[in-house]
Parts: structure tokens; sequence; C-alpha cells
């Protein structure tokens, strides 16, 4: 008799004990963690399809992420463990919390392009998701402006039919155009021809392409007049 009480106890003890753990790996699936879930997010930038992609890549090799890259000026990175392990149990059910990054890169008018990031998340909660996108775990978007402000990218501008002219400090597109064409308002065409929106977003391009029918024509100089002289 004291035998069977015995054995009971102990078998109740593990059920108790197992539910006490498991509990908040049921809760976690239930909260949708259990399941593949991705969280996305996008930026503009006024540079070209393969230089934001190239910047892209830069900055995740400054900040150690592994990554494949693939067609089409996509890339994926490689698994990384979340911060919260699954535990011993947790594993032996086969929970793994971990995330990756799929990002693409697609045209957003001539000039411009727009980097697309979904984070990929297994078993990890809904309500975290956040805490892993690029943006907040890696300032990715932030640390792309770091890096294009001290390597410009090339911009993609046309070499031919125009001329490229350098930004003068504290020079916006209206202060460009200005001094290249003699007319403020061809900022808007020189915007349209370099994917800009506003005169303020070239500031961190190496050049602005303006086409040659803009360009003001040189000045010429009025002929001197001959002095009358007395015969």
């Amino acid at each position: 008799m004291f035998r069977q009480f015995r054995k009971l106890a102990i078998v109740s003890s593990i059920v108790l004990f197992a539910g006490c753990y498991f509990a908040p790996y049921f809760a976690n699936r239930a909260e949708g963690g259990g399941t593949d879930a991705a969280e996305g997010e996008q930026r503009d930038f006024p540079y070209n399809v393969n230089d934001s992609f190239l910047l892209t890549q830069d900055v995740l090799r400054g900040e150690g992420v592994l990554f494949e890259v693939q067609d089409n000026d996509k890339l994926v990175t490689l698994w990384k463990d979340a911060d919260t392990g699954a535990g011993i149990l947790g594993s032996i059910v086969g929970v793994h919390p971990q995330y990756r990054y799929e990002i693409e890169v697609v045209p957003n008018g001539d000039r411009n392009s727009r980097i697309i990031v979904n984070v990929r998340t297994e078993d990890i909660p809904d309500q975290e998701l956040d805490k892993y996108k690029a943006s907040t775990r890696l300032n990715l978007f932030g640390k792309i402006d770091q890096l294009a402000a001290k390597f410009p990218p090339s911009g993609g501008t046309p070499k031919e039919g125009g001329v490229n002219y350098a930004l003068l400090p504290n020079e916006d597109l209206k202060a460009l155009a200005r001094r290249a064409t003699g007319n403020e308002d061809t900022w808007r065409q020189i915007a349209q021809d370099n994917g800009l929106k506003s005169p303020t977003d070239a500031a961190n391009l190496p050049s602005v392409w303006i086409r040659n029918s803009l360009l003001s024509e040189p000045k010429k100089e009025a002929p001197e007049r001959e002095t009358p002289t007395d015969n």
C-alpha cells in the first residue's frame, strides 16, 4: 500500500514538473511562436539598385552578418539563434528560436531604389518580432545612410548629353540650377533627371547631372567700339 502511494506520488510529481515546464512552451505555440513568422519593412534611397544592393552588403559585412547573394538583387542571411534559448526540454520537443533576414532591392524610379527587408523567425512569440527587425537590431537603414555619406555611391547619372556638377558647400538643387543654368526653376527637371524629389535630396550625391539643353549659354562680350580719332 505504501509502495503504491509512493509510486503515485512520484508519477504525480513528474507530471506536475512537466506541466510547469511545458506550459510556457504551449503558450508560446498558442501565440504564434511555434510557427514560421515574418515581419516586413522598407525604405527608399536616392541610389540606383546596384548601389543600394552593394551598400546593404557592406553594412551586413560590417556587422558580422553572414549572407548568401541570390539572383535579382536579393540576399538571405544565415539563421541566427534568438536571444532566448529553448532550454533542455524545449530542445527535446524541437523548439529552436531563431531568425534571419530576407532582403530585396527593387527600382523605384530612374535612379531611386527601395530596400525591402523581411525578418523571418521560428519559435519566437509574435509580440517579440519587432525587436528582431533589421532597423531595430542592426539599424540597417541608418547605417546605409552613414556609409553612403562617407563613401557616396555612383548615383548612376548619365555620362553623355550633359555635364556632371559637384554641389558646393550648403548648395541645394535650386542654387545649383541658378548657378549652372541661370534659372532656378530648372531644378525640377534636374531633379527628375537624377531621380530626386526635392531640392535637398542631392546632399549625399557626388555629382548631379544636368542635360545640355538646360545649360545656360555663355554670355558674349559686346564688341569694343572704336574710339574716333581726329584726322
